[in-house]
């Protein structure tokens, strides 16, 4: 067994407990080196488990030969790297179907097989999916990490002070969330970053697709990494590549398919006829992508540095991060009218309620800065709970009835 006195609590562990309850296959899914065959070892450590690691070629070769017989077992087997052998998926569907019964299998994931082409039936109705991402502030700092169900339940009535400043939030920026970048030195960070982009460039997406220039896919890596935060415009983006806009697209495919970059929809309502439709651009890390931009605290705090895209880049990550597990489901988007009034994120929950948060990587909030938020809560009305300006000061300040701004270290403090 694994030393698990060091190990950072996950919050997806408790999720994938209750998933086995109730659920015959459960699915682990992630970017490469965010703990997921750690989780999955801490998660069934108390039960029978058969456990098959899909990295051991012995093993792989097994599982290509007779997937059938592979997946053959009494108790709760835990498959490890799915994608290697999406084969196994249509006998794990007969099997479940035979034997219903709750718990049968633990999949993990590094990239989304279920987005896949070339994959058919993927056990609809029968698997639940579960996201692991890098470590959230909270998770890493032992910190509630409860910011949207604080939000939802207490509205413009949050106060919460802090003693950290930007030059924390910027340190957290360059560090990101993946473990092993967490535990090194910078110098270091640097070679794990390295080399996880050329293992995921070189091996996950061709697991995915045949490249046929992969210079073409590092480029737009480090394109993509500058324009974080930002419209993701397919046009734009090939004329400023040069890779063809069928191509690029496909490219963005993949390198959302192995969780490098996530697509942000735009908000809208028939209140708001006036948003833009066009999605925005993150990438799951901001370790990474200051990387890509060759950003360290200094030059990101830095006049011209890249400080507010990573920023918002990072705020919107740690809020999708939370809404796995936050009590309120909701869905996270972008708001941006055409007169380019905007917010950062938005998070609308199934009955209609939403809340929306605007980043500012100063310690000082101008009344500009309220603008997007004001024009979003005169459409929504009643609907509208609160907005929140996250800022690196270092108090709660009131801008009007529904709007505050507060340090940005409440997203991982506060809890409901």
């Amino acid at each position: 067994m694994p030393d698990t006195s060091r190990l950072v609590p996950r919050r997806a562990e408790s999720l994938v407990h209750e998933a086995l309850e109730d659920t015959r296959v459960v699915l682990v899914n992630g970017a490469r080196q965010v703990g997921k065959s750690t989780l999955t070892r801490l998660a069934t450590d108390r039960q029978p488990t058969v456990l098959r690691l899909l990295d051991d070629p012995a093993t792989l070769r097994a599982a290509k030969d007779d997937p059938t017989g592979f997946v053959e077992h009494d108790s709760l087997m835990v498959i490890d790297e799915i994608q290697l052998v999406p084969e196994l998926l249509q006998p794990i569907k007969v099997s479940v179907d035979l034997d219903p019964t709750p718990g049968r299998y633990l999949l993990t994931g590094s990239s989304r097989i279920l987005a896949m082409r070339t994959l058919p039936d993927a056990l609809p109705g029968r698997m639940e999916v579960i996201e692991l991402w890098p470590f959230s502030q909270g998770e890493m700092h032992g910190s509630p990490d409860r910011f949207i169900d604080a939000a939802f339940r207490h509205g413009p009535r949050i106060d919460h002070s802090s003693e950290l400043r930007r030059r924390d939030y910027l340190e957290r920026l360059v560090v990101g969330g993946f473990p092993e970048a967490t535990r090194r030195t910078p110098r270091r960070r640097t070679a794990f970053f390295d080399s996880y982009l050329s293992t995921l460039i070189e091996r996950d997406v061709l697991e995915l697709a045949s490249i046929e220039r992969r210079g073409d896919l590092l480029k737009l890596v480090a394109l993509l990494a500058g324009r974080a935060g930002g419209l993701l415009e397919p046009t734009v983006l090939a004329s400023q590549s040069g890779i063809p806009r069928t191509t690029l697209i496909r490219y963005l495919e993949l390198l959302a398919s192995v969780f490098l970059i996530k697509s942000i929809p735009a908000w809208s309502s028939g209140q708001t006829r006036r948003a833009v439709g066009t999605p925005k651009l993150a990438l799951v890390d901001t370790g990474i992508a200051c990387h890509l931009i060759g950003q360290d605290p200094v030059r990101l705090g830095e006049p011209g540095g890249a400080a507010g895209s990573m920023m918002e880049n990072f705020v919107v990550m740690e809020l999708a991060r939370q809404l796995t597990w936050s009590e309120e489901r909701g869905r996270l988007y972008h708001y941006r009218t055409k007169e380019k009034q905007e917010v950062d994120a938005v998070i609308e929950t199934p009955d209609g309620r939403v809340i929306g948060v605007e980043v500012k990587a100063g310690a000082t909030v101008r009344t500009e800065d309220l603008t997007g938020l004001r024009n979003l809560a005169n459409h929504l009305g009643d609907r509208f709970v609160a907005g929140y300006v996250l800022y690196a000061g270092q108090q709660t300040l009131p801008f009007g009835e529904k709007i505050r701004a507060l340090p940005l270290d409440a997203l991982w403090r506060l809890s409901p």
